[in-house]
């Protein structure tokens, strides 16, 4: 029997295709494993993200700038970062099943053929564990051969570290400074799971942060402290994160010190975010590799060394499905005629929010209210996202919107066009998504007051 956290997992997938937020990709052939489109709330969605995560790293700081790497790289790169030789995970095939699995998470993997088991609890025989490299192979040019081989990049910080002379020399920045970037990486994992947390096509939001080696460890513990305070102005609750300081013998060697970043989702606690302490290893890699200079002068001090290196490093796929698990509920409620009904409500963050305002009038079979919606959602339209709805009961209308988590909803009635006296013309009944409590407010001054509250 599926559990509370199982089921409340299995609302929110089929509430995102229902309402337009994420589809199977390539679902009318069947689809491919691991891959998923963003559907036209989930894109909304996606993009708020990262337009705060931008202006928060990038715009609101004078010591970050930004970057776009390109996905395809010299092969070069990635033997000289290591990962065309170690970025692997171990592999099992189950001979029973026909069941492929990471071996490192066979505890935590249902069996196919008896899912009230896991996979290392089961009867099927398995294989030794061998290695898989993660990283997609692809060729440049018309010949598919070694000579032209590459990889779709696994990971967005590789573009950073070989242009980082250009970024410095160009931006004119002084250490410290970052290089942020907002990509798409690719990873062929042997088992993609958990709807959209682990897939083969993902988005990151990436930032290395180049410091003095004595500034490293404070650094650290600075941008610890900024992603925490980011994910709380999404509306993710710090109570609900979890920080993981990463033993010795389970960071990345090159790590010196790294703290995961992770959040209770229904399927368990897993990781948000990286937020790690490179040291030099990536830059000294690239210039021994590339025989060009990676070093930074420093003019005060007249020192010449390689910058060590702090990664913020956040899946903005994963962070989009903790905002759907943070923001989905449902509640009981009375409905105007007296009856209990469930409400499915999204308590998305207002500056998160796929549609920030619904406009609707009472009747779509009135001219003047009609019109004077159109000319609402006109005037909104250049400062927020609006969605237009003239279709069923005005409480059906509140439904809709709460399913997809827009914050407020504008109702243009016959008090609007001052049908019930000149005190109430010209304004309009705001409702807001959370308490469904209700006012009426002035047309004039809707606009400031909604951009005071979302933004």
């Amino acid at each position: 029997m599926a559990t509370h956290l199982e089921t409340r997992m299995e609302k929110i997938v089929s509430l995102c295709k229902r309402r337009g937020f994420i589809f199977p990709s390539s679902e009318i052939y069947g689809g491919l494993n691991g891959v998923w489109d963003y559907g036209p709330m989930g894109v909304e969605l996606k993009r708020n993200l990262k337009d705060f995560w931008w202006r928060r790293v990038v715009r609101e700081r004078e010591d970050v700038v930004g970057m776009d790497g390109a996905i395809l790289m010299n092969r070069a790169v990635w033997q000289a970062s290591g990962h065309e030789t170690t970025f692997s995970d171990p592999m099992i095939d189950c001979k029973t099943c026909k069941g492929r699995f990471r071996a490192d998470q066979i505890d935590l993997t249902p069996c196919p053929q008896k899912p009230s088991k896991m996979v290392s609890h089961c009867d099927g025989e398995k294989t030794e564990p061998r290695d898989f490299n993660l990283m997609f192979t692809t060729h440049v040019g018309p010949m598919a051969d070694e000579t032209n081989k590459t990889y779709l990049r696994p990971e967005t910080a590789q573009s950073i570290f070989v242009q980082f002379r250009n970024v410095l020399e160009t931006s004119r920045q002084k250490l410290p400074f970052g290089i942020a970037q907002i990509g798409k990486a690719f990873r062929n994992e042997i088992n993609p799971r958990n709807f959209i947390f682990r897939s083969r096509e993902f988005e990151q939001m990436e930032m290395e942060y180049f410091c003095h080696p004595s500034q490293g460890l404070q650094l650290l513990d600075f941008w610890l402290e900024e992603r925490l305070r980011f994910y709380e102005d999404i509306g993710i609750p710090r109570a609900k994160i979890h920080v993981k300081d990463i033993p010795d013998g389970e960071r990345a060697f090159y790590s010196l010190k790294t703290y995961d970043l992770e959040y209770e989702f229904p399927f368990g606690i897993q990781e948000l975010e990286g937020v790690a302490y490179r040291t030099d290893y990536d830059l000294t890699q690239h210039m021994q590799k590339s025989g060009k200079p990676l070093d930074y002068f420093a003019e005060e001090s007249k020192e010449k060394f390689i910058p060590h290196v702090i990664e913020p490093s956040a899946g903005a796929d994963r962070t989009v499905l903790a905002l759907l698990c943070e923001a989905f509920e449902e509640e009981e409620i009375v409905s105007d005629k007296g009856e209990k009904e469930t409400r499915i409500v999204m308590r998305f963050h207002p500056r998160m929010a796929p549609i920030k305002v619904g406009i609707f009038p009472l009747l779509k079979n009135k001219p003047a209210l009609v019109e004077k919606a159109h000319a609402i959602e006109r005037a909104l339209r250049p400062y927020m996202t609006v969605f237009y709805d003239e279709a069923g009961a005005i409480g059906r209308r509140y439904r809709r919107q709460d399913e997809v988590g827009t914050p407020f909803c504008v109702t243009i009635d016959f008090e609007t066009l001052g049908e019930s006296g000149p005190e109430l013309a010209n304004t309009v009944t705001l409702r807001e998504r959370d308490s469904m409590k209700q006012r009426r407010m002035p047309i004039q001054e809707l606009q400031s007051y909604l951009l005071g509250e979302i933004f």
